[in-house]
């Protein structure tokens, strides 16, 4: 039997078809690394094409090494002549090679991240950059952008001027750059940037890899960026047998730069393509497929193409609602660990790294063995340890490792030499390392450092006194203000930066909720339960763990139990896809869930929750539009719902809340019960569940002044009331809770 029999029709086709342009738009879970693989059989077997003469190009190195794997089992002699590569590594060969044409020395550096930081850190001096308003982040990711369209630091200055941030974002790129030539370095985009140059400017050696690689395959196409798409171009110009692989509906690295366009194109620029389907799923059941396509074909932007599959029906896709995202964290890991399947068939997939923090938290509760992938325990995230460092500094000044830690977090000018005369004058007084920064005058050698000093440990006095009086949210809100903490993330204005922002919000929803459960709650407490959580080293190591993962990090994998989770409009899609009106960001979002959706072999649950904690308010959201996509055919809706939800048209969702009836937590009523009245997730109504229509009193029994009573507060008296037109906002100063704001209608306070 031919090995090409094992393929369906289309599979076929797309090996069979071998010269000229070729899109395969293969669909998830369709087999397309095995087409490829065999693709490159066949030219080898069948086309008599020379292995030297193929080139496959991906884009990570274990995508890469996987086809390098599978083409030398089935190719075998030979097959080493093949190239098989990423972008990166494929221009670093051609760079070494003749870089010197474009004036540079063979033998190159690379530089990191952490390199070009250490560059951009010397060009800010030279060109005089207020580091207030410039941050190293935000500039690298500037320039990176600018590099990806292939703008030159010439062609920025022009652009910008009129612009004062960008055109002196310009100058720094040109100093930048500058800088890179004179140390005979490139950064990663340079890989790419240059190898274009080259081809340019050098005509020979593009003709040279012209008639070296006559065979050229692309995979992930859809993830190309403007400058990957300009490589592959010119290097397939002249032959033309470009055979490229991707699925405009799985594009979701816009963020990285990836342009969509290339796929949605690729016809357009390559005449005389020919467009080959891989609709036959191998991955899923028929009903999760089904609920995927129903989502997906909502989108403008893309080619047609339904998935399919002869795998069974299946079971429907579970849909559960819950009041709070504590309850949803609850159901996902308690049901994981009642199951008798296998820990490393399941994954929770979420839309933001802070969503991880609640789902680790119940791992450690139920003693549930588990893996982050994509990303670092919640606690040990740098952002989260500054903030901790912080808090253990105010509360224990004899930790000196927090406190070495933060001393210049965010940056002071405190330099190492400083730090090691404090830390030798602190062992041979015998003091903590921030009892000896107290004594900085009395310090040899500091001189001007000691000003510095003053203002950092003047900052943790100062916020140390409030500790008694202030929750414990409203110190690290405190904490990230007073020291710029904040603001420096928010100058970055990165990716980056704003995953890092969520990530403290998160912390500050973790105190709230600690807050809200504890009668007297404090800050010895709070970090002794964090450390608790976040002591991960008893779990099992062995292979058999739960997934814990972003759905960017999902892609490409597959799994039989799938927890799809937090699908509530703001969130997912992200309310910043929202808020720009653009209807590519909103696309984006939903290829983003159509991806969480097909990684789902046998069960799919998706979960969201009614109200859900950002940076320490509780917001009401309503469900995900995606799901209100999804016709109730294709869904087990909960037990019992209160009030329909329309989906796929004319269709609609009817029952419950899974998990009881309706009702209100203490944390609904902290401090902000309610969200701004400026915030997009003001609770005015909902799409789900009952209506949160306010239902204001007519009076109240209690006035300022009387001892009240709350079922869970206790006995407290009320400090001071203020009426609106939606409800009675009063304040209680509770005997052993303290001073909380809570809204009349929901509070029931009880005079006594």
């Amino acid at each position: 039997m031919s090995i090409y029999e094992s393929l369906n029709p289309m599979q076929q086709e797309a090996v069979y078809h071998t010269d000229g342009p070729l899109l395969i738009l293969a669909g998830a879970g369709s087999g397309k690394t095995r087409v490829l693989t065999h693709r490159i059989v066949y030219l080898i077997e069948e086309k008599k094409v020379k292995p030297w003469n193929i080139m496959a190009i991906t884009f990570t190195n274990k995508a890469a090494g996987e086809m390098r794997e599978r083409v030398d089992k089935i190719v075998g002699f030979g097959s080493e002549s093949i190239w098989v590569s990423t972008f990166h590594s494929t221009c670093v060969r051609i760079l070494r090679r003749y870089i010197d044409r474009l004036g540079y020395e063979n033998n190159f550096t690379i530089y990191d991240t952490d390199d070009q930081k250490t560059l951009l850190r010397q060009v800010f001096k030279t060109v005089d950059v207020d580091t207030n308003y410039f941050k190293e982040r935000s500039v690298l990711s500037e320039i990176s952008s600018a590099k990806n369209a292939m703008i030159t630091p010439e062609q920025m200055l022009k652009e910008t001027a009129g612009d004062y941030r960008k055109n002196k974002i310009a100058q720094i790129y040109k100093e930048y750059q500058k800088q890179l030539f004179k140390n005979n370095a490139l950064d990663f985009d340079d890989l790419l940037v240059k190898t274009v140059e080259l081809f340019k400017i050098e005509p020979d050696v593009l003709e040279s890899y012209q008639e070296r690689f006559k065979y050229i395959m692309v995979d992930e196409y859809q993830d190309t960026n403007g400058v990957q798409f300009q490589i592959i171009s010119l290097l397939a110009k002249r032959y033309q047998n470009l055979c490229v692989v991707g699925d405009d509906d799985q594009s979701i690295y816009k963020f990285r730069g990836a342009d969509i366009e290339n796929i949605l194109n690729f016809e357009k620029v390559f005449l005389g393509t020919k467009v080959i389907k891989l609709e036959q799923n191998y991955r899923s059941t028929k009903n999760i497929l089904c609920a995927a396509n129903e989502v997906i074909k909502n989108n403008s932007g893309r080619k047609d193409k339904t998935l399919w599959t002869d795998n069974n029906d299946g079971s429907l896709v579970n849909l559960k609602q819950f009041n709070t995202a504590y309850e949803e964290a609850d159901y996902v890991i308690k049901s994981i660990k009642s199951s008798d399947k296998a820990l490393n068939e399941f994954a929770v997939l979420y839309r933001t790294n802070a969503q991880s923090r609640l789902m680790e938290e119940k791992c450690i509760t139920y003693n549930l063995p588990y893996k982050l992938v994509g990303g670092v325990n919640f606690y040990q995230r740098k952002e989260i340890k500054d903030v901790l460092a912080y808090l253990k500094t105010i509360d224990n000044g004899r930790d000196d490792i927090a406190v070495q830690r933060i001393i210049n977090v965010p940056k002071r000018g405190i330099g190492a030499a400083t730090l090691g005369k404090v830390a030798v004058y602190a062992q041979e007084q015998e003091l903590s390392f921030y009892d000896a920064l107290k004594e900085a005058e009395l310090v040899a050698g500091l001189g001007k450092a000691v000003a510095r000093i003053d203002i950092f440990t003047n900052q943790i006095q100062t916020i140390r006194s409030k500790k008694d009086y202030f929750g414990i949210s409203e110190i690290i809100k405190d904490i990230l203000e007073s020291t710029g903490y904040l603001k420096e993330l928010e100058l970055e204005d990165t990716v980056e930066s704003r995953t890092r922002i969520e990530n403290i919000e998160e912390l500050i929803s973790k105190a709230v909720s600690f807050e809200s459960e504890h009668e007297v709650p404090t800050l010895s407490e709070f970090l002794e339960e964090v450390a608790l959580v976040a002591d991960v080293d008893s779990l099992d190591q062995d292979d058999n763990r739960l997934t814990l993962m972003t759905l960017h990090s999902a892609k490409g994998l597959e799994f039989k139990f799938v927890y799809l989770v937090g699908l509530e409009d703001g969130l997912f899609p992200s309310q910043m896809s929202i808020d720009t009106g653009d209807l590519s960001d909103i696309e984006e979002e939903r290829r983003l869930c159509y991806v969480g959706i097909t990684r789902a072999e046998t069960e799919l649950t998706i979960t969201y929750s009614r109200q859900r904690m950002i940076n320490g308010k509780t917001i009401y959201s309503k469900l995900s539009r995606f799901i209100d996509e999804i016709p109730k055919t294709y869904l087990q809706s909960p037990n019992r719902i209160n009030s329909s939800l329309t989906n796929g048209g004319n269709k609609s969702i009817s029952g419950n809340i899974a998990g009881g009836e309706d009702r209100f937590t203490s944390m609904q009523y902290k401090s902000n019960a309610y969200a701004s009245k400026t915030s997009a997730f003001a609770p005015t109504k909902t799409n789900f569940g009952k209506d949160f229509n306010v239902t204001k009193l007519s009076k109240l029994e209690y006035g300022v002044g009387d001892n009240v009573k709350h079922t869970r507060f206790g006995a407290g008296k009320v400090t001071n009331i203020e009426e609106s037109k939606r409800d009675y906002e009063v304040t209680v100063d509770f005997e052993k809770s303290g001073i909380k704001k809570m809204f009349a209608s929901f509070a029931k306070l009880v005079k006594i």
